[in-house]
């Protein structure tokens, strides 16, 4: 028996102290794919690179129903302004340890070992599923091509995402 497609309601975040929605090229690279695979974009935001900021936007879409997935661009290198994974991990009930280690072992293939200084994560928040990606369109592409675009999609065996999506606010 053949799966069925089911969009999924994803939410999209910026992180940049100076990114507009005009110049926001991660952004649009994660809308137009997000968009071309039929899933639907329930929300798009772009914040500071703060972690109050972020932690409070992230926040706010965890306790939405309509939101199942976030996908942040941004904040995830190593300068002092890059606060992405200490906003987001501390509002992870589960971390996805799987999916920083392979975004990484697959940008070696582009970036070669400029990959060390990306901090990509992703978890569960309150049902939601939260990736964190750098915030170069790159690095957007890479992640939604290579990971998140069959990740998100029923159809995807063995497993994906999708499937548990119905089980991660059990206990």
């Amino acid at each position: 028996m053949d799966r069925q497609f089911i969009p999924v309601n994803i939410a999209l975040l910026t992180i940049s102290d100076t990114r507009t929605t005009e110049d926001d090229t991660s952004g649009k690279v994660l809308r137009e794919r997000v968009l071309a695979e039929n899933h639907l974009i329930t929300d798009q935001a772009i914040v500071r690179d703060d972690k109050y900021a972020i932690r409070a936007q992230l926040s706010n879409w965890i306790t939405d129903p309509n939101i199942q997935a976030i996908i942040t661009t941004g904040g995830t290198g190593l300068t002092g302004r890059d606060g992405t994974p200490e906003a987001a991990s501390v509002l992870f009930d589960k971390t996805i340890e799987g999916f920083g280690e392979l975004f990484r072992q697959l940008s070696y293939d582009v970036i070669k070992t400029s990959t060390v200084q990306s901090r990509a994560i992703a978890g569960v928040a309150n049902g939601t599923f939260i990736f964190c990606l750098p915030g170069s369109s790159g690095a957007c592409k890479t992640s939604w091509d290579e990971i998140l675009k069959d990740q998100l999609d029923a159809r995807h065996k063995p497993c994906n995402f999708v499937d548990l999506m119905p089980r991660l606010l059990e206990s």
